[in-house]
């Protein structure tokens, strides 16, 4: 068996694949990807032709694929936009894997990307099985005080049935909510994002199927790890981009 895992999101190419000198093809195949999607392209070829004309690497290719988005998906998100200055005392439903991962990411120096809706989105993935890693207590700390901070009335935590070790991190987020004193309620369901994408409360996500369908969503990432000091900073994939 391989060596465990022990950060999440690093990956040895990564230095290489997003230097300085990648982020204006990167921006611009972004952008081109928006708008071929925004015509009715079929994401994977669309992504194939952009990374064909770039000459980017899978990983590279994978980056651009989450970041873009149509026209039509870019409105909805912003149409249903909830500032994290109007969730005190609302209920939240987090999308578990996807706000926990991209935490723990930020912590152990991966790389994020803000993307075309501006969106922050990590680039690590856990392949059917989920284990803790170094990061994974500060980062559910993060979470919990950033919440505390809002004045989050609920979080109501969803996680997927179908990967393994869910129910003992289930088991260890109601341990430290205990400790902590946080409102916290976690469910393990089979497939959490039909759930989440009909919710009427706010959404915690990036995952673009949920948001394209959400009515409340809320970008709640860059005020969980405002303050921290990121060994990568965010790298800006947006159209505001500079």
């Amino acid at each position: 068996m391989g060596q465990r895992q022990r950060h999440r999101g690093q990956h040895p190419e990564d230095a290489r694949l997003f230097a300085p000198r990648w982020i204006p093809a990167l921006r611009e195949a972004v952008a081109d990807l928006s708008f071929l999607l925004s015509r009715r392209y079929a994401p994977k070829s669309a992504l194939k032709l952009v990374g064909d004309k770039f000459q980017l690497d899978a990983r590279q290719r994978r980056a651009v694929g989450r970041a873009a988005c149509s026209d039509e998906s870019l409105a909805h998100r912003q149409a249903h936009d909830v500032p994290v200055d109007q969730l005190a005392g609302r209920d939240l439903l987090i999308d578990g894997y996807n706000l926990l991962i991209l935490i723990e990411s930020a912590l152990s120096g991966g790389i994020l990307l803000r993307g075309r809706d501006g969106c922050i989105r990590d680039m690590a993935s856990i392949h059917g099985s989920y284990r803790t890693v170094e990061e994974t207590l500060p980062a559910v700390h993060r979470i919990g005080e950033a919440f505390d901070a809002l004045g989050i009335a609920t979080a109501k935590w969803y996680f997927d049935a179908p990967v393994s070790n869910s129910g003992k991190l289930k088991v260890f987020l109601l341990e430290e909510a205990a400790r902590a004193g946080w409102p916290w309620q976690i469910d393990i369901e089979h497939n959490p994002d039909k759930i989440l994408a009909v919710a009427q409360d706010p959404v915690v996500t990036s995952d673009s199927w949920i948001l394209d369908r959400a009515d409340a969503w809320t970008p709640l990432v860059s005020h969980v790890i405002g303050g921290v000091p990121l060994e990568n900073p965010v790298i800006d994939l947006s159209d505001q981009a500079v």
